[in-house]
């Protein structure tokens, strides 16, 4: 044999060797995972929890009536204020001119029907004797109807010019805490347009929050439970937890069509007004989940596209992809709702190594550790 045939058979030889090294296992070869069997818990009590936005229960923002410059702020930014309070005044001068205006209209309208009365009087005196034409006495009547007419428009426009003056003085319309002025002594005013100032009520204070038109029921039986207990709604913020907790106020009329969403809205006590309008907080409703509760390890959920799955033990030690519905998490576990049964046997560790109908070697120890 030659060197190079030597030298040939050498290279095969090593080549064949690497081969069998490298070659990739059987695709049937079973995959080593460990599994757990689904069972039923108890009572598993948790809290659902909601984004929610607090809101005044009435709020109002203070415009003017009439076009002006401010004359006066009668209160402290931030102040407490009752109804009726006086709150700003603008210019009344050009007002009260024009009431004075109005009040002389008034007047002289009132003269000129004295006249036409008068007037209508003896017309009809002489139109007994037949002393003047009846056109005449008709024209004394019609005199005296559009004098009755003008004094009763004379006296409307001194009314919408007396509450012109009456506007200049703006009042709260009720009783909470009033905000920081946005306009200061001097300011010109526009009638409609300007916003002078909020004010809104702040104890209780509201949270609103949207559920799924499927909780529509339950919330409906929370909202009329007499026997409920304080802590089922309460309020957090930031992992902080509001030392009072709410109560339903209302659940909205009608159920929005495009999400299929419906609005809740709960009320809190704010005796110390740490809860302020407009905060974004968190909603949490103490839910206790039926006495037979299906509770399985979180890390044996596969999320795809949206969609949670585990992969279920079959026939054969094989497993297929099941899609379920999951509730909440609690703890290491995640409640579901859908989609398995007790007894079933479920893959906990090794999911990422499967695919559906994957053959695995089961391995119960470390789930019971």
């Amino acid at each position: 044999m030659t060197r190079f045939s030597i030298y040939m058979f050498v290279v095969l030889a090593v080549v064949a060797c690497k081969s069998k090294q490298q070659a990739p296992p059987p695709a049937n070869a079973p995959v080593p995972v460990v599994v757990v069997k689904v069972t039923e818990s108890g009572n598993a009590s948790y809290y659902d929890e909601y984004p929610a936005t607090l809101v005044p229960l009435n709020q109002s923002e203070i415009r003017p009536q009439v076009t002006g410059y401010i004359t006066g702020i009668h209160f402290k930014d931030g102040a407490k204020v009752s109804k009726g309070q006086k709150l700003y005044t603008i210019d009344q001068q050009t007002y009260q001119a024009n009431y004075q205006a109005a009040l002389a209209q008034v007047a002289v309208q009132e003269t000129n029907l004295v006249k036409a009365q008068k007037d209508a009087e003896r017309y009809h005196a002489l139109d007994k004797q037949d002393a003047i034409a009846k056109q005449q006495v008709d024209y004394a009547d019609a005199a005296l109807a559009a004098a009755q007419k003008q004094v009763a428009a004379a006296r409307a426009q001194a009314n919408a010019v007396r509450a012109n003056v009456s506007f200049a003085t703006i009042y709260a319309p009720f009783s909470g805490t009033i905000g920081i002025s946005q306009v200061r002594l001097g300011t010109s005013v526009v009638a409609g347009q300007s916003v002078l100032n909020t004010v809104s009520t702040d104890n209780p204070m509201a949270v609103d929050f949207v559920i799924d038109q499927k909780e529509i029921y339950r919330f409906s039986k929370l909202q009329n439970e007499k026997s409920l207990v304080d802590s089922t709604f309460s309020l957090a913020f930031a992992g902080d937890v509001y030392p009072q907790h709410g109560k339903i106020q209302i659940i909205d009329r009608a159920v929005d069509p495009q999400t299929g969403a419906i609005k809740v809205r709960l009320v809190f006590p704010n005796d110390n007004q740490m809860l302020k309008a407009g905060m974004s907080g968190t909603v949490r409703v103490l839910n206790a989940a039926p006495s037979r509760s299906t509770l399985v390890p979180y890390k044996a959920v596969v999320e795809q596209l949206g969609e949670f799955f585990v992969y279920v033990v079959g026939d054969s030690s094989k497993v297929s992809q099941r899609k379920i519905t999951l509730g909440t998490q609690i703890g290491p576990n995640v409640l579901i709702k859908e989609g398995l049964q007790p007894g079933e046997s479920i893959v906990v560790e090794g999911v990422q190594n499967l695919r559906e109908g994957s053959l695995i070697t089961a391995d119960t120890t470390k789930a019971k550790k």
